[in-house]
């Protein structure tokens, strides 16, 4: 059986050999197509195939985030929609340094009482110095403590020339007004008024209208309500029937109307600014006058020696320091054109 197959596949063998250029015809499987598109196909299965880019259309839209678009600058004003993440503001966090005591600014203090110009003094009473300067910048007030007002004795109510109660409110109220250079009947003079025969110093009211009922009421001899100081360091230079003159440096210091049987000092005496000299009342050499203080400044003055100074914004300056607060300067009361001005009798004589 072996033998008989033999014989036959070399035939067959043989016979293929003389018809090869019929084989390309027959189609056996997997020859079905070109040697060309064969060769093709094989090249697809042998190249090695580069997976570490995937292709552009495999992206997932749906486990990949797209590439967010390039920002535009928004110029819609209308519709502000800038959704950019703001970085927190933490300068607000930031503590402030304490302001240093140049930066803080005190507000001005309010005025504790108020005065009208020098020299201007009540309507028909004289004409008044309206010298400015302050004579005497580190004199203490007179006046201890109690509320003082600056004003005629003269003119007000209670006065020779208007008659009336020197206890009347509206003698203890402001402003101050000036009474340097008032006219006077005796012969007072002085270069530094416009005018002869005028009052030298300025008359000061004390207290309140109670405490002048008070005075009214009490004897002369116990009038100590009041108490008035030495002005600066000094000697009690003189003592007269009714004023006391303190002499300090260049200047000197006059005070009239004390109780002059109760005062603190004897002449010679050394005193200190701020040290008793006495307390207010209205001895007047047996001739009493209005409870007040009159108070003069003399000084040295180029060609004129001692001569009398006003000593209105002296006493104003003064008074600010004690009261802890600035005064505030005022305008006059303006009077109607029929308004009265006073005139003293022929035979009236105005010494004080």
């Amino acid at each position: 059986m072996a033998r008989s197959i033999k014989p036959l596949l070399l035939g067959l063998a043989g016979a293929c050999l003389f018809a090869l250029p019929a084989c390309d015809a027959v189609n056996f499987p997997g020859f079905s197509k070109s040697p060309s598109e064969r060769a093709e196909e094989r090249a697809k299965v042998t190249d090695p195939v580069d997976t570490s880019v995937p292709p552009a259309d495999t992206t997932d839209p749906v486990t990949q985030d797209p590439e967010p678009p390039a920002t535009q600058p928004d110029t819609d004003t209308d519709n502000d929609t800038d959704t950019t993440p703001v970085e927190p503001d933490t300068s607000e966090e930031t503590e402030a340094p304490a302001p240093s005591q140049e930066d803080i600014v005190e507000p001005p203090p309010e005025p504790t009482f108020s005065f009208m110009s020098p020299g201007d003094l009540i309507p028909g009473s004289g004409t008044g110095s309206a010298d400015e300067q302050v004579y005497s910048p580190d004199m203490l007030f007179p006046v201890e403590t109690a509320p003082a007002f600056l004003q005629s004795m003269v003119w007000n109510l209670g006065g020779g020339v208007k008659g009336g109660d020197q206890c009347a409110v509206s003698n203890y109220a402001y402003p101050w007004r000036d009474n340097f250079c008032e006219k006077r009947t005796s012969d007072f003079n002085t270069p530094t008024c416009p005018q002869s025969r005028v009052h030298l110093g300025q008359d000061i009211r004390v207290g309140t209208p109670a405490d002048c009922e008070t005075l009214r009421r009490t004897d002369a001899a116990d009038r100590k309500l009041h108490r008035v100081i030495a002005v600066e360091d000094g000697v009690i230079s003189s003592i007269g029937r009714y004023t006391v003159t303190l002499r300090s440096g260049p200047r000197m210091y006059r005070y009239m109307h004390l109780n002059m049987g109760a005062l603190d000092v004897e002449a010679g005496d050394l005193v200190a600014a701020g040290d008793p000299i006495g307390y207010v009342s209205n001895d007047f050499g047996g001739t009493p006058t209005t409870f007040h203080l009159h108070f003069e400044i003399r000084q040295n003055l180029p060609g004129t020696a001692w001569a009398f100074v006003p000593p209105y914004r002296s006493l104003v300056a003064a008074y600010a320091r004690r009261e802890g607060g600035p005064g505030e300067e005022v305008e006059p009361p303006v009077l109607p054109a029929s308004a009265d001005v006073l005139i003293p009798p022929t035979d009236f004589i105005i010494t004080e």
